[in-house]
């Protein structure tokens, strides 16, 4: 049997982190057992779903770098009407589904009256039984096609993260399949696809938990295999409730690129929400699907903590080659007025302050002074340009300007026989010569950071 997964996200607004982790878990599984993972737009809620939304999705799923393997032919349910219509006309023929003929005002009453007692909605007086007399039909309604779910015994599943879950049916609906303009309603639409697209693992988010027994009985129905179900746990905030936009947190997987956050960064952050291998934190995506299994994702909700994603994503800054990193930040330059970095090389500055960002913004940031002096902060003058600076500064680039071959170690033989002959200590040098020629007082080891920027231009600025 060859495993197969499915993301099936609905174009109704932004990728959601909470929806990338689940496509995560899914890809992993599928590449985990050489099966598929497969992509699924459900865009029936036409009032809601956009096209923008859908390339949303797609670049989206793109940026983060799990790759579907459907791309050619990607499972949109609009598409599909036809076949949810075939389906609905079969359950109706084979005695598992009828039309029900309720108005809004008799729907409205029975829910109501089942709040009341504790028990299904839908009072199934539409629902034919052997030796029951039907209501008559009434006029210039149209009806929709409801499930016959069965009355007796329990759906029940071994789920594959929550362990074995059983439904009462007598606690089920006989669910809306098809509403009265013809349309097919979710449940019934997840029912086919999967069955038609030969998905064998359904993971997923938990709050699907409820729908899952449906969902098997209509499967029984139609004669279907039965997939194996994985509900996941919820992602919180990290205050512990539900994330939420209105509350200001981060949610849109795009938003987090605009963070400076890598996509394997994320992925690997996301992995962990949930699921642990070990004490292992860091990690590539390749061990990841070496380590993933189904049975070490807890059933309790994960809580997001900022601070350890911008460590997982320091951690693979570090890792990404130099060369890479230099394409990533060519906006992020340009956006800060910077789009020369020929000299110094990018490639050459990344491998000096990489070390000392935990996001792309920030890393951007410590670029710019190896290209452009910066203005220096006020605390920064205050603390470390006293009288003497200037002018110190100027007898230091005289010592500069006779070095024959510029690198960092000649420039760094200048410092102590300068700091001896003007009797201060290194603080004295390095930190004013920092403001002179970056216009910060952070930055590496300065004698390097100085090589890089190049003997005549450093000149320049201390003189200047």
């Amino acid at each position: 049997m060859t495993v197969k997964t499915r993301f099936a996200p609905s174009p109704t607004g932004y990728l959601h982190i909470g929806g990338v982790r689940t496509a995560l878990f899914s890809w992993a599984y599928a590449r985990k057992h050489k099966g598929e993972f497969l992509l699924r737009i459900e865009d029936t809620d036409l009032a809601r779903s956009t096209a923008e939304s859908v390339n949303i999705i797609l670049d989206g799923m793109n940026w983060i770098g799990l790759h579907y393997d459907n791309a050619d032919n990607v499972v949109y349910q609009t598409r599909r009407f036809d076949r949810y219509k075939e389906v609905i006309a079969q359950l109706l023929e084979s005695g598992h589904a009828y039309h029900c003929y309720c108005s809004k005002e008799e729907l409205e009453a029975m829910r109501e009256q089942a709040e009341k007692e504790g028990t299904a909605t839908y009072d199934r007086r539409w629902r034919p039984e052997a030796g029951k007399s039907l209501p008559p039909i009434p006029e210039g309604v149209e009806p929709v096609v409801r499930f016959k779910t069965p009355l007796d015994g329990a759906t029940a599943w071994h789920d594959l993260v929550k362990g074995d879950i059983s439904i009462p049916n007598e606690a089920l609906d006989d669910l809306i399949i098809a509403r009265a303009d013809g349309t097919p309603t979710y449940n019934f639409c997840v029912v086919v696809d999967d069955y038609d697209m030969g998905v064998t693992h359904v993971i997923r988010g938990d709050d699907h938990v409820n729908n899952t027994p449906k969902q098997i009985n209509i499967l029984k129905a139609i004669g279907a295999a039965l997939p194996e179900y994985a509900h996941l746990p919820m992602i919180l905030n990290e205050q512990g409730r539900k994330i939420s936009k209105r509350s200001g947190d981060t949610v849109a997987i795009t938003d987090f690129g605009a963070m400076g956050i890598l996509p394997e960064a994320m992925l690997n952050y996301l992995a962990r929400l949930g699921w642990a291998h070990g004490d292992d934190e860091f990690f590539t995506m390749e061990q990841f699907v070496e380590w993933f299994d189904l049975k070490d994702v807890s059933p309790s909700p994960s809580r997001m903590d900022l601070k350890k994603l911008y460590w997982i994503n320091g951690e693979h800054i570090k890792i990404t080659p130099n060369d890479q990193l230099a394409q990533l930040l060519q906006k992020r330059l340009a956006v800060r007025g910077l789009t020369d970095t020929s000299q110094p090389p990018l490639e050459d500055v990344l491998a000096l302050v990489k070390d000392r960002a935990q996001d792309l913004n920030t890393l951007a940031d410590e670029c710019l002074y190896f290209y452009q002096k910066q203005t220096p902060a006020e605390t920064d003058v205050q603390k470390h340009w006293d009288d003497e600076a200037a002018a110190r500064m100027l007898r230091f680039a005289d010592k500069l300007e006779g070095v024959a071959e510029w690198n960092a170690e000649s420039i760094h033989d200048l410092f102590k026989p300068f700091c001896d002959e003007e009797n201060i200590k290194m603080g004295k040098l390095g930190m004013p010569l920092r403001l002179a020629v970056c216009g910060t007082a952070k930055t590496p080891s300065v004698d390097e950071v100085l090589a890089l920027i190049g003997k005549e231009e450093v000149l320049r600025r201390i003189r200047s």
